[in-house]
C-alpha cells in the first residue's frame, strides 16, 4: 500500500473583505457596533470557560481586551453622531486578515 506525502500548505495569508461600501449613519452605526459587540461577547465566553475550569484563574488580559473594545466601541459611537450631525455618509473598508500563526 502506498502511503501519499501530505503537501504543506503554501498560502498561508488568507483576506476577507467582511465590509466595503457607503453607508448612512445608522447603517455604519449598526455594523460597527455589532461587530464590536460580537467581539465583546466572543472575549466574555472565553472569560467564563476559563472560570468554569478554574474559579482562581487570572482573566486579567480578557477584562483588559473588554475594556479596550468598550472603549472603542464609544470612539465609534462619537464618530459616527458627529457625521450624523453633518448629514454625512460614510465609507466602511473592512478587510479581515487571517494569517498562519507560526
Amino acid at each position: 500500500m502506498k502511503t501519499k506525502e501530505l503537501t504543506q500548505i503554501e498560502k498561508t495569508t488568507q483576506k476577507i473583505q467582511l465590509v466595503k461600501g457607503e453607508f448612512t449613519p445608522s447603517e455604519a452605526s449598526h455594523i460597527v457596533v455589532n461587530l464590536i459587540k460580537e467581539k465583546i461577547n466572543f472575549h466574555k465566553i472565553q472569560r467564563l470557560q476559563i472560570w468554569e475550569g478554574n474559579h482562581k484563574c487570572n482573566t486579567d488580559a480578557i477584562d483588559v481586551r473588554i475594556k479596550e473594545l468598550e472603549k472603542e466601541k464609544e470612539i465609534a459611537r462619537e464618530f459616527i453622531n458627529n457625521s450624523r450631525a453633518l448629514g454625512q455618509n460614510l465609507k466602511i473598508d473592512g478587510v479581515l486578515k487571517i494569517t498562519v500563526a507560526e
